[in-house]
């Protein structure tokens, strides 16, 4: 489920920001996430053993189990946590969404995912601002009508610093040594998304437009 991502990602930046943990068992700190969130998040849980085999046999069962204690005694077995998902749906239906809205605010969130500066940023407002950037992109204006700022209590001014990060994560995606996000939203399945144009005049923007209902 795509609730599963984000609590896995979740998991993952809670666990380190109070841990040190050597570069070779952070493959074991993300199976061990995936597996916790997928409990939490998902009705059928994969087994021990396949998260053995994803990792390709790099750690044992008896690792990650013991890995799984350690995150919970660090996070104190708190595993309800708001993630930019459950603001996403809702500011989705705001917006009275389509399929390529959806599909391409989704691709400016989970670019985000593996962005360090961008923890600095509330859940709820990498949402917002990924469904702004979305539809700046989708009708090439800047749009954000006060329905969307109502429900979401934010102003596009607020949402543009943020909104202009992505922009530039968008215009970047397909190089580097981290493509995955873009690779996923250039299939079929996912509409093709990551390969609409970014919206750069958005960061020659220094303001949001007041628009209507």
């Amino acid at each position: 489920m795509d609730e599963t991502l984000f609590h896995t990602i979740n998991i993952i930046d809670r666990f380190l920001e109070k841990q040190v943990v050597p570069r070779k068992k952070l493959q074991l700190v993300g199976v061990t996430a995936v597996l916790l969130a997928c409990k939490y998040e998902e009705v059928s849980v994969p087994v021990v053993d396949d998260l053995v085999l994803i990792s390709d046999r790099a750690y044992t069962k008896g690792q990650i189990l013991e890995m799984e204690m350690l995150i919970l005694n660090t996070l104190q077995f708190n595993m309800s946590v708001p993630t930019p998902y459950v603001f996403m749906r809702r500011f989705l239906k705001v917006a009275d969404s389509d399929k390529q809205l959806e599909q391409v605010s989704f691709f400016m969130l989970e670019l985000c995912l593996v962005e360090y500066q961008m923890l600095k940023y509330r859940p709820s407002l990498l949402a917002a601002a990924a469904v702004y950037t979305a539809q700046c992109v989708i009708s090439r204006c800047q749009q954000w009508t006060r329905i969307c700022e109502l429900h979401s209590r934010y102003t596009g001014d607020q949402l543009l610093e943020c909104s202009k990060m992505m922009v530039d994560f968008h215009q970047k995606a397909g190089a580097g040594k981290l493509t995955g996000v873009h690779r996923k939203y250039s299939t079929y399945k996912f509409g093709c998304a990551a390969k609409v144009e970014p919206a750069l005049f958005l960061l020659q923007s220094e303001g949001t437009p007041a628009s209507g209902m």
